[in-house]
């Protein structure tokens, strides 16, 4: 027997035999950064200032102009800004005589373009989804009214509507001395020659609505009406149309707000004189007109907004529900 004698410590014990090696395990280094500090400070701007400026420019204002209704203010300096309750909504409802006319034609307005282009705008969008010929194009020349600026179709209008070398008394032949129509003059005549400008962009619009609920239309729905022996007629009447339902929700949205709205026709034909006074012109000409009346102008702007509200707040409401049940 040797006299060497190999003496095992704990620690020698605590070794593992000789074998395949562990897996060696992976150290956390930390979440990992994908957005550099270069990242977030142009995202920051990039959401930062849009909300900036929808927050100054349409709230701040807003309850800017629903304060000043309740006061009276010429518009120079802040010390000028004195306290006058109702006073403003008083006269306005009972002493303004261009009030109550001019919620009349923001009445007309809604009026024929719910029961004008509209109508006519869905003709063109049932005629444009049959895929016929240059489809693309029609589609192109019916829409580009609403491309087009409000002022310069008023002022290509008031070209058709000249007196002396309009298209419309030349056509007919009243332009000549004795035998004019003013139809922007006269004031039996112009709201409603105001209105077929309107009109004639307002279908444009109400075709490119229509075209695309007709698009999400369920082809097997016209298959079977097809199947069923429906005629055309039939199968628009009693399977497409209902589908359009929030289609026409939106059509009638817009249409309100686009009748609450109007301006720019009217104050580029005759700046709202003469038997076409709307709202927009009302408030315009009480806060930048010759004497400057901010706190009036405001009240009427104020109307304005809360007819606005009782259309779109219903709106709103039945979209979130719709949402929520989906």
């Amino acid at each position: 027997m040797s006299s060497e004698t190999t003496t095992k410590t704990p620690e020698a014990a605590a070794v593992l035999p000789p074998g395949p090696a562990s897996p060696k395990k992976r150290v956390p280094q930390g979440h990992r950064r994908l957005l550099t500090r270069r990242d977030r400070i142009t995202l920051g701007l990039m959401a930062g200032v849009p909300t900036i400026l929808h927050v100054a420019l349409v709230w701040v204002t807003a309850l800017a102009s629903i304060a000043l209704a309740f006061t009276s203010w010429d518009g120079i300096g802040f010390d000028s800004i004195k306290w006058v309750g109702l006073d403003n909504f008083q006269q306005l409802f009972g002493d303004n005589p261009q009030f109550w006319p001019a919620v009349q034609h923001n009445v007309i307005w809604f009026v024929v373009l719910i029961l004008v282009p509209t109508p006519f705008g869905l003709f063109l969008a049932v005629q444009l989804d049959k895929k016929i010929r240059f489809s693309r194009v029609y589609q192109t020349a019916l829409f580009l009214p609403v491309v087009v600026s409000l002022a310069v179709t008023g002022f290509v209008w008031q070209l058709v509507y000249n007196p002396d070398t309009g298209l419309i008394n030349s056509l007919i032949g009243a332009n000549k001395p004795g035998h004019y129509i003013d139809w922007i003059g006269d004031p039996h005549l112009n709201l409603w020659a105001i209105l077929v400008a309107a009109c004639w962009r307002h279908t444009g619009y109400m075709m490119i609505l229509y075209l695309a609920g007709l698009k999400g239309v369920d082809p097997s729905l016209r298959e079977a009406s097809s199947l069923d022996g429906a005629n055309e007629w039939q199968t628009f009447k009693n399977v497409i149309f209902p589908t359009l339902r929030p289609t026409n929700t939106v059509v009638l949205v817009v249409t309100i707000i686009e009748a609450l709205r109007a301006f720019d026709l009217v104050f580029v034909f005759n700046k709202g004189a003469q038997g076409t006074e709307l709202l927009s012109i009302l408030i315009t000409n009480n806060i930048i007109g010759e004497s400057s009346r901010i706190g009036y102008g405001s009240a009427i702007a104020v109307v304005l907004l809360v007819i606005s509200l009782v259309v779109i707040i219903p709106y709103l409401i039945s979209t979130f529900r719709k949402e929520r049940s989906a």
